[in-house]
């Protein structure tokens, strides 16, 4: 269930997030910027900068390879971070303001991101 939570989050996150149209997403760019949301997902502060840094994120990615390197950056990341509420997650694209158009789910198949 745990794991299930985590790739959720990122998921979520990959989807509002997007890259600078001439330069390729870096997985370094896709964690720095969700980084302010650690806390608020695993319960230990507020939402803070979270949604600065979604909507950044969402700014930049500008391509669907761009799209799809986020979502697999998240997920491995997800891998490594322990304690995030999946419900939360499914909730920051409301919560901040962004519409995304794909299910945040641990489901979603990063080499369908468009």
């Amino acid at each position: 269930m745990e794991m299930v939570g985590k790739i959720a989050c990122f998921v979520l996150l990959y989807m509002v997030v997007v890259a600078p149209s001439a330069e390729a997403l870096s997985c370094s760019q896709v964690t720095s910027g969700l980084a302010p949301c650690l806390p608020y997902l695993q319960g230990r502060g507020p939402l803070g900068g979270c949604c600065s840094g979604v909507k950044d994120l969402l700014a930049a990615a500008k391509t669907p390879a761009d799209r799809k390197t986020a979502c697999t950056c998240m997920k491995s990341a997800a891998n490594s971070i322990k304690g995030i509420d999946a419900g939360k997650a499914a909730s920051i694209p409301a919560t901040c303001g962004v519409n995304i158009p794909y299910k945040i789910s641990p489901s979603t198949d990063c080499s369908t991101v468009q």
